[in-house]
């Protein structure tokens, strides 16, 4: 019985996540007064979420249904670089659109030249491609490693933590260039991130009226939520003292990664974004916000 509720969650989870996106994108690419790069970047950043969730979440249904719960080492590891790769992906994309709303704020009568569609559709290759290969070093040293000390893997998929702790190879080599890379995926899409919106924040402040400040503040406000519940979520569960390390929090965290935020993140995006609701309730899209 236990396992069926989880079933039904984890597919209801899922089944939000699918429809929240592709009616995302679906509304954006049917409506042409859409087609403008904060819309474009949302496009991507569902994509993103749809392709994240289904790595690991296909898995875990499928396994509920076969009752197989075994997955072969080339395909876990597999799995781990491209979640991982994804989620590196996700948190670039989240700085383009940091700077998008950047230009749109501190830049609005610049922000059609800025923002052409030449520098939107570079700036969404480079998000797309960043993560496979920052991260392709780290999973080439893993995939050669000799042995492990288990053939069960303490999580619901494929993470990049568990698999190491399994191994009985030298990981000294492997540790270090997860360092490098975290401060590439991570550090840096989080330095670039905020920094845009200390600027954002001044800007706001130099407005005069309450409603300038109230519109140029809501532009930004599901994208800042999106951001701080991302990191907020990637600290608890990557950068946790060692003395509070374990696989049961850390399945935990990965499970509101993988599942509850992109449903959050498309329930923020459908229901908060004015034009979304607007198109979706009445076939007409008015103002821009994120």
């Amino acid at each position: 019985m236990l396992q069926l509720l989880t079933f039904l969650l984890v597919l209801l989870i899922y089944v939000i996540i699918l429809a929240g996106n592709i009616t995302i994108f679906i509304v954006v690419c049917l409506d042409s007064r859409l087609h403008t790069p904060m819309y474009f970047f949302l496009c991507n950043l569902s994509m993103l979420d749809i392709s994240s969730s289904t790595v690991t979440l296909h898995k875990v249904l499928s396994s509920f249904l076969s009752g197989d719960k075994t997955i072969s080492a080339c395909v876990c590891i597999s799995q781990a670089f491209i979640f991982i790769s994804l989620l590196g992906n996700e948190l670039v994309m989240l700085t383009a659109m940091s700077y998008d709303r950047y230009v749109a704020v501190c830049n609005p009568l610049r922000y059609s030249s800025i923002m052409d569609p030449g520098l939107c559709a570079a700036l969404a290759t480079i998000c797309w491609v960043f993560g496979f290969v920052e991260s392709a070093p780290v999973f080439i040293l893993i995939y050669r490693f000799s042995c492990y000390k288990s053939n069960i893997i303490n999580h619901f998929f494929c993470d990049l933590l568990p698999i190491m702790k399994l191994s009985c190879s030298d990981t000294s080599l492997s540790n270090l260039l997860i360092f490098i890379s975290g401060l590439f995926q991570c550090m840096f899409p989080f330095l670039f991130t905020f920094i845009p919106y200390i600027f954002i924040i001044l800007a706001i402040l130099k407005i005069n009226s309450s409603s300038g400040k109230h519109k140029a503040f809501y532009t930004c406000s599901s994208h800042l939520t999106v951001v701080i519940l991302l990191y907020v979520t990637l600290i608890c569960q990557y950068m946790r003292p060692v003395s509070l390390d374990s696989l049961e929090s850390s399945k935990l965290y990965s499970l509101f990664n993988t599942a509850a935020l992109p449903m959050v993140n498309a329930l923020i995006y459908s229901l908060k974004n004015k034009d979304i609701r607007s198109r979706k309730r009445q076939g007409l899209l008015s103002e821009q916000s994120y």
